[in-house]
């Protein structure tokens, strides 16, 4: 089969496309699908980089990618809730015990598969899994937003970030976000009340008495975040873990997120598509074999929504 993989850790350069790969099979309570999308994400970077070997080193050749929309063509055993033939979605990459998604075929781990939702199609289901969770898992499991809360997302156009816009909208909270100049229309039609540009403005100087802060850009955005939050709100972010002291300082709560693409989060995940209230916005998709273009698109940080590789 067709998969991209690497050799070695480093950049954009060690992407390769192996027209010979092996087929995975699956292994218990693992299904294999036939791969029509998945989309990149940060993470793919980083575990093409090497950034994760330590805790989990990889056997070259490897198959990047988690995301993944497809079609079941052979289940393991234990596995009795789902057929071939079946239209799913889920994280089929090595970090959680999958093949790796950027190829033909992938097996994946029953508790990181749901059904794909019915009104999107594999393009859109591709570019779902891992910020449509995060977003998810954030928002519900960990902010409780509420409705009439206020919230701030940092960066309202990114994969994780309109997905977050979108869902603190249909939850009924006020939502600001922070963005670069190209994106604030984008972010605007999202549903975002207050669209801030950080190129030209600094957002802890204009806001104050936030409930909830859902970080995806780090860094000192996360540090300068704990001044906007009243007394009991809570921070949680993507990129590490916020600094306690300031935690302790402002009498917040801190937390960093690792998103955990499980079943009942991926059929909640269908549910909000298949109501409307969430949409995937796709900002390119790309053939397999221009992968190393795919991943220099994602690592510029311009795009808006979601970049995806079309497999089948």
């Amino acid at each position: 089969m067709k998969a991209v993989q690497i050799n070695s850790y480093g950049g954009n350069d060690v992407l390769e496309i192996n027209e010979n790969a092996p087929k995975p099979s699956p292994a218990k309570s693992q299904v294999l699908a036939e791969v029509y999308a998945t989309s990149i994400n940060p993470i793919d970077w980083k575990v093409r980089a090497g950034y994760l070997k330590e805790m989990v080193p990889l056997q070259f050749p490897a198959t990047l990618g988690g995301d993944f929309a497809g079609v079941i063509c052979e289940v393991g055993e234990g596995v009795g809730n789902f057929k071939v033939g079946d239209e799913v979605y889920g994280q089929g990459g090595i970090l959680n015990g999958g093949s790796g998604s950027f190829a033909e075929f992938v097996a994946a781990n029953v508790g990181k598969v749901a059904v794909k939702p019915k009104s999107a199609d594999f393009i859109e289901a591709g570019a779902l899994p891992l910020a449509g969770v995060s977003a998810l898992q954030a928002l519900e499991d960990h902010i409780h937003l509420a409705k009439g809360q206020k919230i701030l997302i940092h960066g309202g156009a990114g994969g994780i970030g309109h997905f977050a816009v979108q869902l603190a909208k249909s939850q009924g909270a006020y939502v600001a976000t922070t963005v670069s100049t190209r994106d604030m229309e984008f972010t605007k039609s999202l549903g975002a009340d207050e669209v801030i540009d950080y190129e030209s403005e600094a957002f802890d100087e204009k806001l104050t008495d936030f409930d909830a802060v859902f970080d995806t850009v780090g860094g000192e955005t996360t540090d300068k975040s704990f001044k906007v939050l009243k007394k009991g709100g809570i921070i949680v972010s993507m990129v590490g873990q916020p600094n306690e002291e300031l935690a302790q300082k402002y009498g917040v709560s801190a937390l960093g997120q690792n998103t955990d693409a499980n079943p009942e989060r991926l059929a909640r995940l269908s549910k909000l598509v298949e109501d409307g209230k969430i949409k995937v916005y796709i900002d390119k998709v790309f053939p397999p074999e221009q992968a190393k273009e795919a991943f220099g698109h994602l690592e510029e940080g311009r795009h808006q929504g979601k970049v995806v590789l079309k497999i089948r």
